[in-house]
């Protein structure tokens, strides 16, 4: 008889639920078969490889107190809010079968009425009048004895908002359709205005029991739990660390300006590993010594506006009938690369 974990989380945070993940990855007995259930509240989660700075527009999600966390996969930014639940399956690498996991996730949505079709390799779809739609995306990981599968369900999530925190490079746009891409997404309620996340996580356990004909060790994960496991402590430390958010970027430069006035400014920026490694101002403002000054305060430091707001803090005793301007400055610059 298999040995079943469940797993749910009561927290929303996004840094302890991807921690969790690779917590079970690393960490649980590969011999068993795990599911965990999870939520991320207002959360936009980048790929590993992506530039927060060219990917978001961190200054409207610090607005609108959006997170950021960053997979330790690749792949590119999702929005996630309390409408989309996660599911997380890891089993023994020689019993692995996707077709099982998926088995389970529509066993459970048969209970809403709603039938489910598989699409590709990634997708799950629910069938419309004008063609199938996918509420589902998932991906996988494996390592030498065991394989993980992991995917969203979109119940009620607000399927617009990505937009709002999301600065893609215009190709990209133009080559992905965002209008015919968001034409082919669904979210379940449409189907059954009475699912919720409760419910579909109820349903998925009982899916998840009755495939495998046993019983499953059922565990509630929240904050509390970093104190009792030293290596999800571990996993959630570095997920929720800027160095892992914002210093994991590799070399790139940013480059912005505006007409403000105490003149106009281009700032060029050249950051590695989060921090400012070189910086030029190009400015006809009168008083040059202001971008002398900035230009030595900021070189070297972490890309970030609290660094902004120290260097303004530094050199503002030094121009005192400057303040009205400085302040403009300031905020204008701390919106272009907030976090």
């Amino acid at each position: 008889m298999q040995k079943l974990k469940v797993l749910i989380s009561d927290s929303y945070n996004p840094h302890l639920n991807l921690a969790t993940e690779e917590w079970i990855f690393h960490n649980m007995d590969p011999s068993s078969q795990v599911l965990f259930l999870w939520r991320n509240d207002s959360t936009v989660v980048i790929g590993r490889n992506q530039n927060p700075w060219s990917e978001c527009n961190l200054a409207q999600m610090k607005e609108d107190k959006v997170t950021l966390a960053r997979r330790t996969t690749g792949g590119g930014a999702v929005f996630q809010d309390l409408g989309n639940t996660n599911f997380t399956f890891l089993s023994p690498k020689e019993a692995y079968k996707r077709e099982n996991n998926v088995h389970v996730i529509f066993d459970a949505l048969k209970k809403f009425g709603i039938e489910g079709e598989a699409s590709g390799r990634n997708d799950l779809t629910i069938p419309f009048p004008d063609g199938p739609r996918k509420f589902s995306g998932s991906a996988y990981r494996e390592k030498k004895d065991r394989a993980f599968h992991h995917g969203t369900l979109l119940l009620h999530a607000n399927l617009t908002r990505l937009g709002n925190y999301l600065t893609p490079n215009p190709k990209k746009l133009q080559a992905k359709g965002k209008e015919s891409v968001r034409a082919r997404v669904a979210n379940l309620n449409e189907v059954n205005p009475d699912i919720n996340n409760d419910l579909v996580v109820q349903a998925t356990v009982e899916a998840f029991e009755k495939f495998y004909g046993a019983k499953a060790d059922l565990e509630a994960l929240n904050m509390a739990s970093l104190q009792q496991i030293p290596e999800l402590k571990a996993q959630f430390d570095l997920l929720s660390s800027w160095e892992w958010l914002y210093g994991n970027t590799l070399e790139f430069s940013h480059k912005m300006d505006e007409y403000l006035s105490l003149g106009f400014f281009d700032f060029q920026f050249k950051v590695e590993d989060g921090v400012i490694k070189d910086l030029k101002i190009f400015t006809d403002c009168l008083y040059p010594a202001v971008s002398e000054e900035l230009t030595t305060a900021l070189r070297g430091q972490l890309y970030r506006g609290e660094t902004v707001r120290e260097a303004f803090s530094k050199i503002r005793p030094n121009f005192a009938d400057l303040n009205d301007g400085l302040t403009e400055l300031e905020n204008w610059l701390c919106r272009q690369i907030e976090i």
